[in-house]
């Protein structure tokens, strides 16, 4: 398959060029500022933007055993829609993901059925129980790119330093869930005002910020590479900036709830505003937009995670944490931040295109000749109205339910073959 996309205004090399690609099976053959080509499709992308496709490294994609949420298939078209090309599936599924027979199965998935890359993380202990590790060097064989209990937290830290030492032999890098089970007990939303008004249970910041101080600690004890995942408070990015400062390898990232919404949201009881790590008051929501700009911040990433309208409908106190991400992610922080000029648009697409590529060292995914064609072509001038039609998720539970976001997804391209198109 040969198409040609010309007239775009393409991301390259971190600024913004008129210019055509040709596609050629599975890479970018050609990029000039006109292209006379023979294609089998050409692409008019006069008054759109050519970005390279989205890298979600922190989904939850719910296959094996909760596929009444989400499945490969459906997640990855969620994801295509959303623009994104890769997705890194967290190992909390059932069974976990901590064998090699569970990584194959995924992958074997995703290669037959799925609209997007998929990359495995396995689990860091056994079933994720925090107590043993996990078989690291089978599933490094057959390909996982990380590891991580996501969704649990290893709460004893001798156990998650050999976790770290253990990983470092296989240079894998190890994502944390930072939550003191001790401090965040029975907390609902985050410890403050809103709590107290709401008479909900309050979920402490030190919960989060005591783990990642213990684990930067771990990682610079054995100059392992530690990923702290959807970071959100001011003091968790304060102890991950003055990592950086002395050397240690830490990366983190945020996702895009933590950056536009507070925890004022949850004062209507919308279970769609519950997840962990919970919403947090405006200057931790500050911190956290003030650190994507400075890059202390690496990346963002949706933390996706589909739970069925059942189990959301449900008095808050009952109801699971965790929202949806992939659709929305985009045109969320380009309605919330680019436009109003608070956040530049090469940011966001350096934070959740190349920079989470390189933090797991998955392919190189500028747009460059001779690079796999993994594009998102997007409409900035056109809106996004989020109903549950538009969600091709089987889960709808978003906090953006009912609201129009500036830009659509055009057209994503993985491997240079046409995934989700807005015709």
């Amino acid at each position: 398959m040969k198409t040609l996309i010309k007239n775009g205004t393409v991301y390259i090399a971190g600024k913004f060029r008129k210019q055509d690609i040709f596609l050629d099976g599975t890479q970018i053959r050609n990029i000039a500022s006109k292209l006379d080509v023979k294609a089998d499709e050409i692409i008019d992308a006069t008054g759109m933007h050519v970005f390279p496709g989205f890298v979600d490294i922190h989904a939850h994609l719910r296959d094996p055993g909760h596929t009444y949420k989400e499945d490969i298939v459906s997640g990855t078209k969620a994801a295509a829609h959303g623009g994104i090309t890769s997705v890194c599936a967290m190992p909390n599924t059932d069974p976990v993901v901590d064998n090699i027979a569970s990584v194959d199965y995924v992958q074997r998935r995703a290669k037959d059925l799925g609209s997007c890359k998929v990359y495995v993380i396995g689990a860091m202990t056994k079933k994720s129980e925090g107590l043993e590790i996990s078989e690291m060097a089978t599933m490094k064989s057959d390909g996982i790119v990380a590891v991580s209990d996501d969704g649990q937290c290893v709460q004893d830290a001798k156990i998650m330093l050999n976790c770290i030492r253990y990983a470092q032999n296989f240079d894998l890098p190890i994502i944390v869930h930072a939550e003191d089970y001790s401090l965040s007990g029975k907390g609902q939303i985050h410890s403050g005002k809103v709590s107290t008004k709401l008479g909900l249970p309050g979920l402490n910041a030190l919960a989060e910020e005591v783990i990642i101080m213990r684990d930067i600690m771990l990682a610079e004890s054995t100059g392992a590479r530690l990923h702290i995942a959807h970071i959100s408070t001011a003091k968790s990015i304060d102890l991950v900036r003055e990592a950086k400062k002395r050397g240690v390898r830490v990366t983190c990232e945020v996702t895009p709830h933590h950056l536009l919404l507070t925890d004022e949201a949850c004062l209507g009881f919308d279970t769609n505003t519950k997840m962990k790590p919970p919403l947090r008051p405006e200057h931790d929501r500050q911190a956290c937009v003030d650190a994507l700009i400075d890059g202390t911040i690496d990346c963002i990433a949706t933390d996706h995670a589909p739970h069925a309208d059942f189990e959301k409908i449900k008095e808050f106190d009952h109801a699971p944490f965790g929202v949806i991400g992939f659709e929305t992610a985009f045109v969320a922080l380009y309605h919330h931040l680019v436009k109003p000029g608070i956040v530049s648009l090469e940011r966001i697409i350096e934070a959740y295109s190349q920079a989470p590529a390189r933090i797991l060292d998955l392919p190189n995914n500028e747009i460059k000749k001779g690079n796999a064609a993994d594009l998102t072509i997007v409409d900035l001038n056109g809106e996004s109205t989020i109903d549950e039609d538009f969600i091709l998720s089987k889960s709808k539970n978003t906090p953006w339910l009912g609201h129009t976001l500036s830009g659509r997804i055009k057209y994503t391209f993985v491997d240079g073959r046409i995934t989700f198109a807005d015709r």
